[in-house]
């Protein structure tokens, strides 16, 4: 699509336009050393720079460039408001040095930190935790005390330091690699669920209207597959930034952002994860002799190239795994061919997301075009 402009702002035709109308009014003609042409030139400036301003004021009032607090407002149309920031999430373990007759109660917000974090982000217990008579141990989900994604990627065992010191508690760990934790949501995904609240107007339960209350759940959820196996049967498969893989936390949010107040009551939906289908990349790359001397910026843009692949091919559900693309990107970066002996190209479903699993790419050296 086109860029919008409401009015003119090009400086040379401003220029003229004036120039044009202060000879008709003067009958004089101004040459590029006359002080009254150079004092209009200034003029024409601030004139330049007023109309810039105008044209970027009037462009916010349309959806398709309204940022900030515009679209913010925009949004408040549709009562659809941009998503804070999410905490990171996982699952805490609290073990106790033995059994016991009576209950220990772990309270909400008892905290849990890496080891020499020195307290700086912690992970804090959601609910309280009742280890009953003569059990040892018991599960409860914490998140992180900085919302975003600071907290993501603690893997199982990390979480290993009580900052919040319990009777007869003896070791707590993290049970789960720590993960959902989003930052506030972008302009252009808070754009993109403004374009689609009119879906969730329907009661019907569309496709579109799923897909709007599934990202309600989570500013980490940047794709939503619908699929409906039988009647009245409807599955939910999120899609996190970065292709990952949704936890069970935000599988739940999912699931409780759909409750019955917003889907149609004879629905029976069920939320769960992607299908990862693994591919390889393996691929020889050469670069024109006759570019000898920009070898290592091209090398380096080739990296870069095929990393932007690889988060391009897991960004979406159902995206084929395609080679072509691959090709397109390596070329663009400045390789002169390439031989490509994975991927295929493979047709993914709507329940399916691609996942790069062994990546090796080499440089062939100089070829004569």
């Amino acid at each position: 699509m086109s860029e919008i402009k409401f009015i003119d702002d090009d400086p040379q035709v401003t220029i003229n336009n004036i120039l044009k109308m202060h000879e008709a009014i003067t009958g004089r003609q101004l040459y590029p050393a006359d002080p009254e042409r150079l004092f209009i030139l200034s003029l024409c400036e601030i004139i330049v720079q007023q109309k810039v301003l105008i044209n970027e004021a009037a462009k916010q009032s349309l959806l398709r460039y309204a940022t900030g607090e515009v679209l913010e407002a925009k949004g408040e149309m549709y009562d659809t408001a941009r998503l804070q920031a999410e905490p990171s999430r996982t699952t805490v373990q609290f073990q106790l040095s033995m059994p016991l007759t009576s209950a220990v109660i772990i309270p909400a917000g008892t905290r849990v930190g890496p080891q020499g974090g020195g307290g700086e982000l912690f992970f804090m217990t959601v609910n309280v935790l009742e280890i009953k008579p003569g059990e040892v141990s018991g599960n409860v989900p914490a998140e992180c005390s900085i919302p975003g994604i600071d907290g993501n990627g603690f893997l199982p065992g990390q979480l290993t330091e009580l900052i919040d010191p319990i009777p007869f508690v003896q070791r707590v760990m993290n049970i789960s690699e720590s993960s959902g934790g989003a930052a506030v949501e972008s302009d252009e995904a808070y754009r993109e669920r403004i374009r689609t609240a009119p879906e969730s107007f329907s009661v019907a339960g569309p496709d579109g209207a799923y897909e709007y209350w599934a990202k309600t759940a989570s500013s980490a959820i940047i794709d939503v597959g619908v699929e409906s196996p039988s009647p009245v049967e409807v599955v939910l498969i999120p899609l996190l930034v970065g292709g990952e893989l949704p936890p069970q936390e935000v599988l739940d949010a999912v699931d409780a952002a759909l409750n019955r107040k917003v889907r149609p009551l004879t629905d029976r939906v069920t939320v769960q994860s992607p299908e990862p289908v693994d591919y390889n990349i393996k691929l020889t790359y050469w670069i024109s002799r006759e570019r000898a001397a920009d070898s290592a910026v091209i090398r380096s843009r080739v990296e870069t190239a095929i990393a932007e692949y690889r988060l391009w091919q897991k960004s979406k559900l159902g995206r084929d795994i395609n080679p072509s693309e691959l090709i397109r990107r390596v070329m663009a970066a400045g390789a002169l061919r390439l031989n490509v002996l994975e991927p295929s190209f493979t047709e993914l479903t709507r329940m399916q997301v691609a996942r790069e699993s062994q990546v090796v790419f080499d440089f062939g050296g100089l070829a004569d075009d």
